[in-house]
């Protein structure tokens, strides 16, 4: 085994053949425009394994405050595979530990004879055991910060001199960055895709209790049990109004989790009643808070319009939340108006209330995912912070626009408009 600085290995970097010079530039080129980690690390294998010795290729991030390393990604010509994907060791008292503090290369031309000097290497052992005989490992640096190892394995013994190290670091150069960005990446979308199948199962598994709860009440107010004094329908219906208010949270995350995993799709039908398929069946989503505030919703025309093409489960969706919402940032006893029309090109729909509405500044924040208006009417008002996210990205499905209008204070408006 033997270390060796970068610098003093770079002094050769002249010494390229026109096919190697050729194949780094090519790598420049392919990691500038790679759209996966994994893209990068089929490039580097299959490009670079016939001009030095190569039968494995592998790539290990730091991790846990720079004192584990993990295999994040592996590549051979062989399938018999005992060191892989997500092996993890501890850097104290390993070799690793050198290359890390120095940044220096490390070079192990015989892997048998390393692991008589160091018994207790477990990955050694099972690479040996993969037929390695050859190692070569360098530190992946980005910013002058040590993010993980490069290596690159050979069958045979005594595979690696100085022109191979200059080859490995070369590369190594150019891989860091890229590498490291590319793996955050897949890493980010692998904990959002963790993270909407999480909110998926827990708002499904909420739903039914949360069902279950609300009908209990409602049969305790209606008089299915004796004995309910004015103060207790006082505290059920306060129970009821935040059991509904986490209900309509459960159905929002249900439709973002369905949207962000590529669930929510829309069928656009053919010569559909908006009024009966709906905004009905919206309006009797919303009825019990509308009651509650003693709010009049208005339908214009109420004769209805003709037939739109749109999706009409869709469209729930929409109403529900653009009335729901008209409601709940409405004034008790207030109004909220659904104007409705279409003509030959496009189908259009407005929902007005009278209420506080929203200053200029604060109207950026609409239609983002768990984005809400900091507006002081609205403090004790409680809501997901993604209905009209799911408002505009249905909409959009249905290559439409929404927007929103106010004056502060006294009302506001949502309007749409869908190509016919």
């Amino acid at each position: 085994m033997s270390f060796l600085k970068p610098e003093d290995v770079l002094k050769n970097r002249n010494n390229l053949s026109s096919q190697e010079a050729d194949i780094l530039n090519k790598i420049n080129e392919k990691v500038a425009g790679a759209e996966s980690f994994d893209a990068i690390m089929d490039f580097i294998f299959d490009s670079t394994k016939d001009i030095f010795p190569c039968d494995r290729i592998a790539v290990a991030f730091l991790e846990d405050n720079d004192r584990r390393v993990i295999t994040r990604a592996v590549r051979t010509k062989y399938n018999d595979l005992h060191l892989g994907n997500c092996y993890s060791a501890g850097l104290a008292n390993s070799t690793l530990f050198e290359v890390l503090q120095n940044r220096h290369l490390r070079i192990i031309n015989d892997l048998e004879c390393y692991l008589e000097f160091k018994p207790n290497s477990a990955a050694t052992s099972l690479i040996i055991q993969e037929g390695i005989r050859s190692s070569l490992t360098c530190p992946l640096i980005v910013e002058d910060r040590p993010v993980g190892f490069l290596f690159r394995n050979s069958t045979r013994p005594n595979a690696y001199g100085e022109h191979e190290v200059l080859l490995h670091v070369l590369m190594a150069e150019r891989l860091s960055q890229a590498v490291e960005k590319a793996w955050r990446i897949s890493q980010l979308r692998a904990a959002n895709a963790a993270y909407m199948e999480m909110l998926a199962f827990a708002s499904h598994e909420l739903k039914s209790p949360l069902a279950s709860i609300s009908m209990e009440c409602e049969m305790l107010l209606e008089g299915y049990i004796d004995g309910l004094n004015e103060a207790m329908a006082a505290s059920i219906k306060r129970i009821k109004s935040k059991v509904q208010t986490l209900l309509e949270s459960t159905d929002d995350f249900l439709t973002l989790a369905r949207y962000e995993g590529g669930r929510l799709q829309v069928e656009v039908i053919e010569e559909v009643d908006i009024l009966a398929h709906s905004v009905f069946p919206a309006l009797e989503n919303v009825a019990s808070l509308a009651a509650a505030r003693n709010i009049k919703i208005c339908i214009e025309p109420q004769e209805g319009i003709e037939p739109i093409r749109c999706d009409p489960r869709a469209f729930r969706i929409i109403f529900t939340n653009l009335i729901g919402n008209a409601i709940k940032y409405g004034i008790d006893g207030g109004e909220v108006k659904v104007s409705l029309s279409k003509d030959s090109q496009s189908f259009k729909a407005c929902v007005w209330n009278n209420g506080p509405g929203f200053p200029p500044d604060e109207q950026v924040k609409l239609f983002k995912r768990f984005s809400r208006l900091y507006v002081p009417e609205y403090r004790k008002v409680k809501g997901s912070g993604v209905g009209l996210y799911i408002v505009w990205q249905l909409i959009d499905m249905h290559n439409g626009t929404i927007n929103a209008r106010s004056e502060y204070g006294k009302w506001a408006e949502f309007y749409l408009s869908i190509p016919q």
